[in-house]
């Protein structure tokens, strides 16, 4: 393994899986970093394929499913993710390797020495239908509630009750119809997965909106979408430009 690629939004988890690839192996060539399915088809188009492809699932325009449906991949893929089961069972029918957030050093090496093994081996295509299937939201049990605490008390706050999730100063939060703000302990990135895509979207890094939530909507900047949300939120909320295309799809059919 000299060439690898790695397919990835978030820079930090990014130079994370770098270092310890290259701890791993110290001989490794990084060809490229990429962050969405836009530029990733892209450089595929420009540039002869790695010897191993890391992935994430969850892109800043997409999924890198995407990227496989587009593009003829003909080296292995180990997908880093942080998936359910639901995909895993996939990946293992599709003879693809995954590494489950936050990486271990010790599974990405034992990911590392399995590809080794198999190099001699032409990778099998990509079933990506399987794989669509797998993370298809319909075959996804969603979270129905939240433990939330308030004081020395402990209650549970159903899903049908939120407006909105968001993040601030490093803490989440959750604010139901009512008014009420809940901290949480779900980042946004594991919420993401963990509610239903009909009603629930990501505008931005720092909100998950519910479409009930959503009072008003403008046209903004750069592509971008301002929504007054109920009940209002204290900062501006802004569809980001990467998400708007996505948001509009969303608001036409709950897809």
């Amino acid at each position: 393994m000299r060439r690898i690629l790695i397919i990835e939004d978030e820079e930090p988890a990014a130079k994370r899986l770098l270092k310890m690839v290259k701890e791993i192996e110290p001989g490794v060539e990084l060809l490229d970093s990429i962050v969405s399915v836009s530029s990733a088809v892209k450089w595929f188009g420009e540039n002869d394929q790695p010897d191993l492809i890391f992935s994430d699932i969850q892109l800043a325009d997409g999924t890198s499913f995407e990227i496989f449906k587009t593009v003829k991949i003909t080296c292995p893929v180990i997908f880093v993710t942080a998936y359910d089961q639901y995909a895993i069972e996939a990946f293992k029918i599709n003879s693809i390797d995954y590494l489950l957030k936050p990486l271990k050093k010790e599974e990405l090496q034992a990911a590392i020495s399995k590809f080794k093994k198999l190099k001699q081996v032409p990778a099998p295509p990509l079933d990506i239908d399987k794989l669509l299937q797998a993370y298809n939201p319909q075959t996804h049990t969603y979270k129905t509630r939240f433990i939330v605490r308030y004081g020395e008390h402990i209650k549970t706050v159903n899903t049908e009750e939120i407006a909105y999730f968001y993040t601030e100063d490093k803490i989440n939060f959750l604010t139901t119809f009512e008014g009420r703000r809940f901290a949480i302990d779900i980042n946004l990135d594991s919420l993401e997965s963990l509610l239903d895509p009909k009603t629930f979207f990501r505008i931005n890094r720092q909100f998950i909106v519910s479409i009930k939530s959503i009072a008003e909507m403008f046209a903004y900047t750069k592509a971008r979408v301002l929504i007054k949300l109920k009940p209002p939120a204290k900062q501006e909320t802004i569809v980001s430009t990467e998400r708007s295309a996505d948001f509009k799809v969303w608001l036409d059919d709950g897809s």
